[in-house]
């Protein structure tokens, strides 16, 4: 696995969103777009360092960012979609949980799931309070046709 540069500068409160698919940088204007619409504070990892970085290669960096609870993938499939929905992926880790039982509740609808720039704000915010946790919004996610959380 290789060493991705260490994510510096983010606020608490903004959302990280990292791109890793470099093959369209008009879908990337768009998703970029979408987001900053929709959301005003967004912590954007646009460096090529990051391209085609796997869901393992991204955690193990963000996972030194304790206040983090959920991060956003700008993937290929971000990219080509009409909706630009990136993935969510939970920072959660069995070590955090009081056993296997309690870890397996918490990622029972798996540990990412797509979700609309319009969400982001949403589930960035409510994770990071704990006021609903990844896994309610991972389930909502399930229910839609297309896999996406768009909202509750």
């Amino acid at each position: 696995m290789r060493v991705l540069p260490a994510v510096t500068g983010r606020d608490e409160f903004d959302a990280l969103v990292v791109r890793t698919d470099y093959l369209d940088d008009e879908g990337w204007q768009h998703v970029a777009a979408a987001l900053t619409q929709h959301e005003a504070h967004v912590h954007f990892i646009d460096d090529l360092a990051w391209a085609e970085a796997s869901v393992d290669e991204v955690l193990t960096v963000v996972r030194a960012d304790e206040d983090l609870a959920v991060v956003f993938l700008a993937d290929r499939t971000s990219m080509q979609s009409e909706s630009h929905a990136l993935l969510a992926v939970t920072t959660l880790t069995r070590e955090e949980c009081v056993d296997d039982e309690d870890y397996e509740q918490l990622t029972e609808f798996g540990s990412t799931f797509r979700i609309t720039p319009a969400g982001v704000h949403d589930v960035h915010a409510n994770l990071s309070i704990g006021n609903l946790g990844f896994e309610e919004y991972a389930a909502r996610a399930q229910e839609d046709p297309e896999r996406i959380y768009r909202s509750f």
